[in-house]
């Protein structure tokens, strides 16, 4: 299958072309490449790419492709809180104008890494299935629910669009992040010998490492049309949902001893659900998500320490998007439209 990968440079992206490419697709990537040389350790061979915006891909560019996997976009919360309104243009209006533009040119499917974030808080103990209410709670959240709806709306006979609501992403990537809560409180442990918690610890988070992350991709990418066809999927495992609390003891553990820090107000944190995973499990018995929330502790201290990570690295704008975008707006390398700047 002929593959076009957006934001295959990112966190997720480098490590699914990869797997895509192992899996024997025939893989393109496109980015902006806005966090060009933010590279954690060896980055090995990258596939052929495009450079280009999202919100600028037309028809032409997409000729000739069986698939898209989408995975560019503002990525998360704090990004969102940035620009509400440039979210909404970047992760809604042009995932579906990609959309039209896939199923214009003639791909088939069209896998959209969406997000468990859009469930927003839990009315009571069940975990989360794909059919209840979606109660997003900030500007990231709203745009992917209504990415999805617009996606749905192009579904018919020859455009399967495939909506993965991933739960929260951890591991090793050569793209790393430290702005997403395992990943983070590892590097704390690691940098400073104190687990950093910034609630009360209370809230739930479904934790997914990012190599299962790409697994999932794959498989939706190749199932049989009739089983995902306009279909969202929570994507991660049950045993995989955790209160903060239990991962910050989990770091202490992997990284050894240290204390955990309650740094913040102690507020609550709306942001709490357990995710049901069963609907993933039930359509493709034959995927298998192994890694957990103990073992990514362990991969990331030893490599945190193997690069020799230093709290003045681990606060910068290399590894934490937000900053790294503030550094280019604040040099001009970026316009207000999270542009490039003509003269940079």
């Amino acid at each position: 299958m002929r593959v076009l990968v957006t934001g295959h440079h990112g966190y997720i992206g480098s490590v699914t072309t990869r797997k895509l490419t192992a899996a024997g697709h025939e893989v393109v990537g496109l980015d902006s490449f806005l966090y060009e040389g933010c590279d954690f350790g060896p980055v090995g061979d990258l596939v052929p790419s495009l450079r280009a915006d999202v919100r600028d891909v037309g028809p032409s560019e997409l000729e000739g492709y069986d698939a898209v996997v989408h995975l560019a976009g503002l990525s998360n919360d704090p990004l969102g809180a940035l620009d509400p309104e440039l979210t909404e243009e970047v992760n809604f209006r042009a995932t579906v104008r990609l959309a039209q533009a896939a199923k214009g040119a003639g791909a088939a499917r069209f896998v959209f890494a969406s997000s468990c974030s859009m469930y927003g808080v839990m009315d009571g103990d069940r975990p989360i299935a794909e059919d209840a209410p979606l109660r997003p709670l900030t500007a990231y959240a709203r745009s992917k629910v209504r990415a999805e709806e617009g996606l749905r709306a192009l579904g018919d006979d020859g455009f399967s669009p495939v909506l993965m609501r991933n739960a929260t992403v951890y591991g090793l990537s050569p793209r790393l992040r430290v702005d997403l809560v395992l990943n983070n409180l590892v590097g704390w442990a690691v940098t400073t010998g104190k687990v950093r918690i910034l609630s009360d610890g209370t809230p739930w988070r479904p934790l997914l490492h990012v190599r299962d992350a790409a697994a999932a991709t794959i498989a939706l990418l190749e199932a049989p049309r009739g089983l995902v066809h306009c279909e969202a999927f929570n994507v991660g495992r049950d045993q995989e949902n955790y209160q903060v609390h239990d991962l910050a003891d989990i770091v202490s553990e992997a990284v050894g001893g240290c204390e955990v820090e309650y740094a913040g107000t102690g507020d609550l944190d709306s942001r709490s659900y357990r995710v049901d995973f069963g609907k993933l499990a039930r359509t493709l018995p034959e995927l298998s998500l192994s890694w957990t929330a103990e073992a990514g502790a362990r991969e990331l201290a030893d490599a945190y320490r193997a690069e020799a990570m230093t709290l003045e690295e681990f606060e910068g704008p290399r590894y934490t998007r937000l900053r790294r975008l503030q550094e280019s707006l604040d040099t001009g390398a970026l316009d207000g439209e999270l542009r490039r700047s003509v003269a940079v």
